[in-house]
């Protein structure tokens, strides 16, 4: 008797097939590299609780929190869709599903429709005015990746991209979007145009043979100068948030750990190798959580009941 028909498993092969598109999906996303969603959310946090004046109201907060992993999510795939032309000839990106042919562009952009979909299911359980603002953010989220190819400028772009949380937060909680509110988005526009151009330099080789702009290239050898630009105007406009929304001793503390923390990312990447570089960017990520806790630890502390 033989058993060569039983050796065959078509059901597993196909949970195997599945298995790895769902693999490349997740890398599509950005699933297996969480940075980007951590630099993100902490923005979206300080909005929230300071639009709270302390801990939000569990719907908004997962609302946003939800909102934050999906709508990173669909930058990555619009991103790496724009670029489709670009990664395969870039050392970091070359890799990556779309680059490599493993998910297609249609396929890319049915993800990409899908994690929106869901993304701005979740707003329409809000506010109006913040629904209406999710329609500006969507346009940003979209149209940021087409921008390398005309302007130097895509870093500043990002930061108002991936900032448009924080105007959405306190339309969310307050109805209204304060002063303070803007200059907080100010301020994130700064510090996410800061930590990217540290991204942009490690790719800045290969996007100039490639005819790709970012800041990188416009600084040039001035970027380090710019980057303490950049950086102390992050400072100053956080300053100018902690002023008008009153915050004590413990805000104060988070920034001046920020500030050392930034510090230390020009020892890092003093001789602007791709390898220190990327490290500098994702040292942001405890930046992001030191202003995070500054503004959580003051608002507990004198905002017991909110």
């Amino acid at each position: 008797m033989s058993y060569e028909r039983f050796e065959s498993h078509p059901p597993a092969q196909a949970a195997s097939r599945w298995k790895e598109r769902l693999g490349q999906y997740w890398k599509l996303v950005r699933g297996d590299r969480p940075i980007g969603t951590l630099l993100l959310l902490w923005p979206t946090w300080w909005a929230l609780w300071l639009a709270s004046e302390g801990v939000p109201s569990w719907w908004i907060l997962f609302v946003f929190t939800a909102g934050v992993w999906l709508t990173r999510s669909a930058g990555c795939v619009i991103n790496d869709y724009a670029d489709r032309w670009l990664d395969p000839h870039v050392e970091r990106t070359r890799q990556r599903p779309l680059a490599t042919g493993a998910v297609s562009g249609r396929e890319a952009l049915a993800v990409f429709a899908v994690l929106m979909v869901i993304a701005f299911a979740l707003v329409l359980t809000l506010n109006a005015l913040t629904i209406g603002l999710s329609v500006i953010g969507l346009f940003l989220a979209a149209s940021y990746p087409y921008l390398k190819r005309y302007t130097h400028l895509p870093q500043v772009y990002l930061g108002m991209a991936f900032g448009w949380g924080i105007p959405m937060a306190f339309a969310a909680v307050q109805g209204e979007v304060p002063a303070v509110g803007w200059i907080l988005y100010l301020a994130n526009i700064l510090w996410s145009t800061a930590y990217d151009t540290w991204y942009a330099m490690v790719d800045r080789e290969d996007d100039i043979k490639m005819g790709s702009h970012s800041t990188a290239i416009l600084f040039g050898d001035m970027d380090l100068v710019a980057q303490g630009v950049l950086y102390a105007l992050t400072f100053t406009a956080l300053a100018m948030v902690g002023t008008r929304a009153h915050m004590g001793p413990l805000y104060w503390v988070g920034l001046g750990v920020a500030a050392v923390l930034v510090a230390y990312e020009f020892v890092i990447a003093r001789r602007r190798e791709r390898g220190p570089c990327f490290r500098a960017f994702l040292h942001n990520n405890w930046v992001g959580l030191a202003v995070f806790a500054g503004i959580a630890g003051e608002l507990a502390l004198h905002h017991p009941a909110a």
